[in-house]
């Protein structure tokens, strides 16, 4: 007898029907992307976010930049066909180590790097954490005690092991330097580490040049593999070239060096996700067999990243005079970034609060690590409708002149509480 079914039912039972997917579980929340989703479901229309790590003007609005309309207005008419594909990927990776190691760099003249186009500063690491897994499948990387939270995915999901050096001093609130320096001479010779050139990502707080070159000579002497993340170029200082300080300094040393760039937030085209992976090498050759194994892995992921934001980054980098739009726009970023470092210092100083807040305007770029606890995190949350990360990471950028004053009569409420109960506590046993 013939059984006839629907179209999609099956004879077996739903219930004993075999389900691909019943064992997958939520991934744990993203730190940062929760922070914005608890944002934007609060209803109150005095939130304030100091999460994002993007840049946003005193109106605490996103911001397109005039060189980036300017470089629209020169690329509109470009018909962007497979053919010139490649010269605007090729055009991209010269502009972008031009700005790290330099306009006249004996590197860039001699083409001894291995340059390719990423998907933003995630892309460029991710593909460094697989290369570095297939021909360095032993090693380990060496992460900043903090770093940037997706470090640890990207590192992880390439199935290459991980430890931490010490980096931040929590009672400082700076740089744990002694300490890292020992961490660095304890790891075995020929480690792989990861360092933030500029504008460390969550702390702010960077190495001074003298430090800079302390760390650049002991790598030297254990033959540790440098590889920078530069997402913030520009927002330390407000000067870019300034900001590829540190990659200079190891670059003066001979070291051979990966580097993954973002334009994220120094050229405001967060969306976009233009970024570059470069890696020193010994000779042109050597380079050629690099950049055919850095092409190899990024055509497995993704193929080659969209052309428009690639083409807008490369005429910015490429025409002087967009470019020098641009140099002046970081500048007024930076600027506004640090005025509201010291309008909320200043701010909370002028409430009586009984801590140092001197951190605020030592630490540099678009991060502060504010020493806020988790609990004092989740009160202002609730209670004040600002939201930042559980480390107590602050996003200078969304500090603004009309909202400074709200934001640090907030923490010194919850501080003060914090204080009173501790004291009750105390008091009780």
């Amino acid at each position: 007898m013939m059984i006839i079914c629907r179209r999609g039912m099956s004879t077996t039972s739903r219930a004993t029907r075999w389900s691909w997917w019943d064992h997958v579980t939520p991934a744990p929340k993203d730190p940062i992307n929760g922070v914005t989703q608890a944002f934007l479901a609060d209803p109150c229309p005095y939130k304030i976010n100091l999460g994002v790590g993007a840049y946003r003007d005193d109106e605490g609005k996103p911001v397109v930049l005039q060189c980036v309309r300017e470089a629209e207005g020169k690329i509109a008419a470009t018909n962007f066909l497979e053919s010139t594909s490649s010269a605007v990927s090729s055009k991209l990776v010269q502009e972008s180590t031009k700005l790290i190691y330099g306009e006249d760099s004996d590197i860039i003249k001699e083409g001894r790097f291995a340059g390719i186009p990423a998907l933003s500063g995630t892309g460029a690491c991710r593909i460094f954490a697989e290369f570095q897994k297939r021909f360095y499948p032993n090693s380990r990387i060496y992460f900043p005690n903090p770093t940037w939270s997706n470090h640890h995915n990207i590192w992880r999901d390439a199935h290459v092991p991980q430890k931490t050096f010490r980096y931040y001093h929590p009672d400082s609130k700076g740089l744990n330097f002694l300490a890292l320096m020992d961490d660095v001479k304890n790891a075995p010779n020929g480690s792989f580490f990861l360092l933030h050139p500029c504008a460390h990502n969550p702390t702010g707080v960077d190495p001074s040049d003298e430090q800079w070159q302390e760390i650049s000579s002991l790598f030297k002497v254990k033959n540790h593999f440098p590889f920078f993340d530069m997402a913030y170029q520009g927002f330390a200082s407000g000067d870019p070239g300034r900001d590829a300080r540190a990659i200079r300094i190891f670059l003066e040393d001979g070291h051979l060096i990966g580097c993954a760039q973002s334009f994220a937030k120094n050229m405001g085209m967060y969306g976009h996700r233009v970024g570059c992976l470069s890696i020193l090498c010994d000779d042109k050759t050597q380079a050629v067999a690099i950049k055919s194994q850095l092409q190899q892995i990024a055509n497995t992921m993704y193929g080659s990243p969209p052309i428009h934001g690639t083409s807008l980054v490369s005429k910015i980098l490429s025409d002087p005079n967009i470019k020098a739009i641009w140099l002046k726009e970081v500048k007024v970023m930076e600027t506004r970034v640090r005025r509201m470092r010291a309008a909320l210092r200043e701010a909370l100083e002028k409430l009586g609060s009984p801590l140092n807040w001197q951190h605020i305007t030592n630490q540099v770029g678009m991060f502060s690590l504010s020493g806020l606890s988790p609990d004092e995190v989740d009160r202002l949350a609730k209670e004040f409708h600002i939201y930042m990360t559980h480390d107590g990471r602050i996003s200078m950028a969304g500090v603004t002149t009309k909202n400074v004053d709200y934001v640090a009569s907030a923490i010194h409420e919850v501080i003060a509480f914090e204080q009173d109960a501790r004291m009750l506590y105390n008091m009780s046993v």
